[in-house]
């Protein structure tokens, strides 16, 4: 098979100002789900006074939103398999919008509940919707730029939530927090009505066998006809179409499943080798993501520049802003680099600062818990720093690589079910981190807390390094071929990209 990079020539190194459109609508959903993570760090605080509750149901309150992703995202791999990635994100927009009436609505603790967990759904049929989406409409030489958008969506969607702490902080106890999650209905809903004006994924369209639209969109979504035909070939190759197909709409082989039946059965329990390191790989890398801590920073932000000695709502909430600003000017950078860089590279930089700055975290948060003297401002300041520095690193490569990467490499059949499951990984473990870091920090320390997340950020280095190869500049049809060489082959491929 030929990749795209080959043969289009200079062209084809230009962003398509048509698909960086659809890429950014697609995003919109991850500044909502940013959004709502964001703002419940500060709302928290206000809840927890309003109506009294304790530190269990404050974790679970954190946690639950990711549990309910878990299984949307399930639900939306083969959802949009069955009605195409365009009304699954039209579907998210609903199901969060009506999460975010509830819980602006939430009279007491069970309501606010109920809210979250739908949103939660939604938000788990959105962060496994908009990056293949992203993908699938995207070129080779700007993939990578373009699917670090629902990342960076959500960082941008973070510090909004931040922002929104800060300003409606000042409201009434029974004010303030409703509206700071409530707010979030008004762009969900505009997005669902925005999602319906673009175009559907054109390699959904070929499963379907809708050659004609796909060829129409591909001419919009591709810089010239050579590359719109180059890849609308390989996509037919990959599909099981006959290449020199020229037909509007050829009819699915009955044999042939195009809505997505049977993919489990390919992918957990006969899978070809290259599917198996594929699902490794997806799994592994999502599964770091969150085991490495970082909910802990973005939701309980205030409770670790507390512990660190700052005291004191409005200066809490101040300097969890600066954590929403570096984890925005971070990922924003990313979006450049991921292309011309490359995932690995920026993988193994990203995840080596990270273990040091969460090991002078640790140590900070250490001295400063044993101190009993006055405060040590040495010490507060070295804490704030190593913050602020995981943050960065974090999302310099780890955050937005985890979602490039795993929407990447699935081969096209098996994309968008195989891509939930690394995607319910996610939610998983970041609803373990939300749901269990106040009692894991109290049974171990804070400072102790952050040395575990710095020596599993060890183990995931080692992992990334010998497991994955290189992706950038390759066509969505030519990665399977990667992972079908074994260690020893990926780990040539590797020499050969260093």
């Amino acid at each position: 098979m030929v990749s795209i990079e080959g043969g289009g020539g200079q062209n084809q190194q230009k962003l398509n100002m048509y698909a960086a459109g659809c890429a950014i609508v697609a995003s919109m959903i991850s500044i909502i789900f940013g959004y709502d993570t964001g703002v419940m760090s500060g709302a928290m605080i206000f809840i927890k006074d309003e109506l009294k509750i304790h530190d269990t149901e404050v974790e679970i309150l954190a946690g639950i939103l990711n549990i309910c992703a878990l299984f949307g995202s399930l639900l939306a791999g083969r959802t949009s398999d069955y009605i195409g990635r365009r009304y699954t994100i039209f579907a998210a927009s609903i199901i969060f919008m009506l999460g975010s009436v509830l819980m602006g609505y939430a009279p007491n603790y069970g309501v606010l509940m109920t809210g979250r967990c739908i949103a939660g759904i939604g938000v788990g049929f959105a962060l496994m919707i908009a990056p293949v989406y992203s993908a699938e409409v995207s070129s080779p030489s700007y993939r990578g730029f373009l699917t670090c958008l629902p990342e960076l969506g959500i960082s941008i969607g973070v510090l909004l939530g931040y922002i929104s702490n800060v300003a409606f902080g000042g409201l009434s106890l029974k004010l303030g927090w409703r509206i700071m999650l409530g707010i979030a209905a008004i762009p969900s809903l505009a997005l669902a009505f925005g999602i319906l004006k673009m175009p559907e994924s054109p390699r959904w369209l070929v499963m379907q066998g809708r050659l004609g639209e796909a060829k129409k969109i591909l001419r919009r979504v591709s810089n010239s006809e050579e590359e719109a035909e180059t890849r609308l070939r390989d996509i037919k190759e990959v599909a099981g179409i006959d290449v020199n197909c020229n037909d509007d709409f050829v009819k699915p082989d009955p044999l042939k499943k195009t809505h997505g039946e049977g993919v489990w059965k390919e992918l957990i329990i006969r899978p070809t080798p290259a599917v198996r390191w594929i699902l490794i790989a997806a799994v592994g890398i999502h599964f770091f993501e969150h085991a490495v801590g970082i909910e802990a920073v973005i939701l309980y932000s205030p409770r670790i520049f507390k512990k660190a000695g700052i005291v004191g709502k409005e200066k809490l909430l101040r300097a969890s802003v600066g954590v929403g600003l570096t984890k925005f000017v971070f990922v924003f950078i990313s979006t450049f680099l991921v292309d011309r860089v490359g995932r690995r590279r920026l993988l193994l930089v990203s995840t080596a600062g990270i273990i040091a700055a969460l090991a002078v975290l640790g140590t900070c948060l250490t001295i400063v818990e044993h101190h009993h003297g006055g405060q040590l401002v040495w010490a507060l300041s070295l804490c704030i720093i190593s913050t602020y520095t995981f943050v960065a690193f974090f999302n310099i490569g780890l955050a937005p690589v985890t979602w490039v990467y795993s929407s990447e490499i699935f081969p096209l059949k098996l994309r968008a079910q195989g891509y939930s499951i690394g995607v319910a990984v996610n939610r998983l473990m970041n609803a373990t981190i939300s749901m269990s870091f106040i009692s894991l920090y109290e049974a171990i320390t804070i400072g102790g807390a952050f040395f575990l997340f710095a020596g599993i950020a060890v183990l995931a280095w080692f992992f990334f390094y010998f497991l994955f190869p290189e992706t950038k500049g390759r066509s969505l049809e030519d990665i399977e071929e990667l992972f079908s060489k074994g260690i020893s082959g990926r780990a040539e491929a590797v020499k050969s990209d260093m």
